[in-house]
């Protein structure tokens, strides 16, 4: 487990499978998610399940508040080669969104990523509908802004641009101090 103030990051568990189809499927979730998503059934999410179990290039955790999982961290596309990752964060219970857990989620993220699987960098990339994911990384986790993909997503009847982020552990370090 990776422990915080607010929050802590474990393993998710075959348990924690209804829940997260629930979000998987939910249309106001997702559309502000990267990714294209269809709707889930309970046995794709049981197969999608049993094919990261011992997946060490692809790691996800559950959010977990007073024992309740609210959402799900991920380290993805692992490259151990040359130390990096892609991370994504989804908080899947609304009421959790914007108090602080997603910064805190965040932060865990990358003081176990660099201090403790030693990667050299993480990158993420966000909808450009989601100003509250895009403040969240660039203010106040001191992600930058490294491009910008037109036009990438449709939602809704709409394109939208895919911003994409990153930090390496220089950066991260240099965040820490203030």
């Amino acid at each position: 487990m990776i422990i915080g103030k607010l929050c802590l990051l474990r393993a998710l568990e075959k348990s924690d499978l209804d829940l997260l189809r629930v979000w998987s499927n939910d249309a106001e979730t997702m559309s502000m998610l990267g990714g294209w998503h269809f709707p889930v059934s309970q046995m794709e999410h049981e197969e999608w399940f049993k094919s990261n179990l011992n997946n060490f290039l692809n790691r996800r955790f559950a959010i977990e508040v007073d024992g309740n999982m609210v959402g799900t961290a991920n380290l993805v596309q692992i490259n151990w080669k040359d130390r990096n990752a892609f991370q994504g964060t989804m908080i899947g219970n609304p009421k959790f969104r914007g108090i602080g857990i997603g910064k805190e989620v965040i932060d865990l993220i990358m003081r176990y990523s660099f201090n403790e699987l030693g990667l050299k960098r993480l990158d993420s990339d966000i909808i450009s509908t989601n100003a509250q994911s895009l403040n969240l990384y660039t203010q106040k986790c001191g992600w930058e802004i490294e491009g910008r993909q037109k036009d990438w997503y449709f939602r809704n009847d709409a394109w939208h641009d895919r911003i994409l982020v990153g930090i390496t552990r220089e950066q991260y370090l240099r965040h820490l101090q203030g």
